[in-house]
């Protein structure tokens, strides 16, 4: 962004101008996405404020006007991405001083969360009603999310290729756009791409499966996939176990909770998962580990009290 523009520019303009120059072309559409939903939010909240106006009250005021309509996670997601445009603006000379200091984020009630993921008894209560036929379908896919802990994107761009039965794994290396035309794209991140151990079960039952199919292309891909397709199969089939309903997304939260109740480190679980760091792990299962942590204590007491 150079020194020379107008500090009597429209603030909505300099972040529509600021998400051209430093975010286009550099993440992925989906996160574009949000950014231009912040960009319109401000066009209807602050439509005619100049960039020279955005002081710490207007700020604030923005935020709590957003705040009216969402809850505060959301709104802490809108602060987070006005923030680095306008610690940029506050480099380049154009507004005098930091307006998100001290922001205080507000936000509506959060509505009340459906279940996240499913306890071991209802995953294989669960798993026992998929209808696992000799050739691929949906069914396959669910089980195959619910064993690794795949992104929907992933799980939909796994090839026979990608199986190596001889060393139990399965390699994740791209994702699949369903949300645009079709067709292999890059992971969510570098972490992404990774192996994942898979059990001996699922690796009888692929191999059979996978016979004679061409090795690059795509197993679960016949035609145009929409998330709502397969999650209307889990939602039925979540019924049909009489168990709580979940989302396809709920299945990769499933499999990180059992495996950190049984006791596998967080590093391990981030790594399978293709988090780029433990910390999105810790924060993602964060109710998880407090959990895990009274259960640590209650042992430390027993150890302590048996001296």
């Amino acid at each position: 962004m150079s020194k020379k523009i107008e500090t009597n520019e429209l603030f909505c303009d300099y972040f529509e101008r600021w998400i051209k120059v430093y975010k286009e072309g550099a993440i992925r559409k989906v996160t574009m996405n949000k950014y231009l939903l912040a960009l319109s939010w401000l066009r209807k909240i602050i439509p005619e404020l100049l960039l020279s106006e955005m002081d710490r009250t207007a700020y604030q005021r923005l935020l709590n006007e957003y705040a009216k309509h969402h809850e505060r996670q959301t709104t802490m997601d809108f602060h987070h991405q006005l923030k680095g445009s306008i610690l940029d603006a506050v480099d380049e000379g154009l507004i005098a001083r930091d307006p998100t200091r001290k922001a205080i984020i507000k936000g509506k009630s959060p509505r009340q969360k459906k279940p996240k993921y499913l306890s071991q008894f209802e995953l294989h209560t669960l798993l026992s009603q998929l209808d696992l036929k000799s050739d691929v379908n949906w069914d396959w896919m669910i089980m195959l999310v619910a064993k690794t802990g795949m992104r929907f994107s992933e799980a939909l761009a796994i090839t026979p290729k990608d199986f190596d039965f001889s060393h139990q794994s399965l390699s994740i290396s791209k994702t699949w756009d369903y949300k645009g035309g079709g067709g292999f794209l890059p992971t969510k991140n570098k972490s992404s791409v990774r192996k994942i151990q898979i059990d001996w079960q699922t690796v009888v039952q692929f191999s059979e499966l996978i016979k004679g199919k061409p090795e690059e292309e795509p197993l679960f891909i016949g035609c145009k996939v929409y998330n709502s397709t397969v999650n209307d199969l889990l939602r039925r089939r979540c019924k049909e176990a009489n168990v709580p309903i979940i989302s396809i997304h709920g299945l990769r939260h499933t499999h990180a909770s059992l495996l950190l109740f049984a006791g596998v480190s967080i590093a391990s679980v981030a790594r399978r998962l293709g988090h780029a760091s433990m910390t999105t792990t810790q924060k993602t299962y964060l109710h998880i580990i407090h959990e895990l942590e009274n259960k640590d204590i209650d042992l430390v007491m027993r150890a302590l009290s048996s001296l």
